[in-house]
């Protein structure tokens, strides 16, 4: 990261055209055998990163939240996670502009332990573990704005960051968690076992309109708003590449997307790695397009709980554009 960072600094980037192509840019994705985050690994396996003549190098992260830090630290140029991040630093004071939006739902589901006794809805998270990626991350913000939706107060339930997969099912399994909101393959592993329950479903748009009132933009692939002034020409050609993989997802059966993932992605059932994808496919946007009501949507979530957003004034518009998917080739 050292290294990136100390490029960054030079202004490796702003060279002429005929050097740029051959520059690495590093994209960190927070988690990227989630299902939520395929389009990236997707993208880059069909070649469409090279066709543009883009050097881009996934760099895996366990959470959106520590993806959001590399950036900020200027070790990376990109961030594949949740668009709700972009707001939440704007009332930070940092600048973050999502160009491509590859989610119109989370694609999270929060799960029911099979040891959880009494949880009937949200409100009987009271005095209950809840398990999420990490604190300050999406799963962190919706969990929360679900358990005060339903009338709890901050205090009243606990947040445990477990991460995902393995240590997301032991978290469950060994009952320091009674709920948690996960992602597949995840999800599918703790169903078949019969060690959890899906209880709140935010896979597909209806049942994120259900739960949180509207589409909630999710997974988006953002950048520094100084980078993004500066780096027009490589922001059209990642977005032109993102674009074009979404149409792909768009136009092929899940079975055919799962055959173009790396196989260690299946967790060893690619059964059930397909099912998921089946499942919440539905969540990607085929265009990259910021759903209309979206960016409302995440705001009010966040401004429900969040002591960082609530009082502040956001402007919404300088959260993402459009303008570089509506010129995708």
């Amino acid at each position: 990261m050292t290294a990136l960072l100390g490029a960054a600094a030079l202004g490796v980037l702003a060279l002429a055209p005929a050097a740029r192509a051959a520059d690495k840019i590093s994209i960190i994705v927070g988690g990227m055998e989630k299902q939520i985050y395929l389009p990236p690994v997707l993208c880059e396996r069909l070649g469409y990163f090279k066709e543009q003549g883009l050097d881009v190098e996934l760099i895996n992260s366990r959470a959106g939240v520590e993806a959001e830090n590399e950036l900020l630290a200027g070790a990376v140029q990109g961030v594949v996670g949740f668009y709700d991040h972009t707001v939440d630093l704007q009332a930070k004071g940092k600048s973050i502009t999502t160009i491509v939006q590859l989610s119109q739902a989370p694609g999270e589901v929060e799960m029911l332990s099979a040891k959880a006794d009494g949880v009937k809805t949200p409100a009987d998270f009271k005095g209950k573990t809840l398990g999420v990626t990490g604190l300050g991350s999406s799963t962190d913000f919706l969990t929360q704005y679900i358990a005060t939706r339903a009338g709890l107060k901050p205090g009243e339930f606990t947040l445990l960051p477990v991460g995902a997969g393995n240590t997301f099912i032991a978290a469950m399994k060994q009952d320091q968690i009674q709920a948690g909101m996960t992602t597949e393959p995840t999800v599918g592993q703790l169903l078949k076992t019969g060690a959890a329950s899906i209880f709140v479903d935010l896979r597909t748009p209806e049942s994120t309109k259900a739960a949180l009132g509207g589409d909630y933009p999710a997974a988006s692939f953002y950048v520094q708003s100084a980078w993004l002034d500066g780096h027009k020409e490589e922001a059209q050609k990642l977005a032109n590449a993102l674009v074009k993989t979404l149409h792909w997802i768009h136009d092929h059966s899940a079975d055919e997307i799962a055959d173009q993932m790396p196989k260690d992605y299946y967790v060893g059932d690619k059964a059930l790695y397909v099912k998921g994808l089946a499942d919440g496919k539905a969540m990607f946007t085929a265009d990259g397009k910021m759903p209309a009501d979206g960016p409302a949507t995440v705001l009010k979530v966040l401004s429900s709980f969040s002591r960082n957003v609530q009082g502040k004034k956001i402007d919404l518009s300088k959260t993402y554009t459009d303008s570089f998917v509506d010129a995708a080739k």
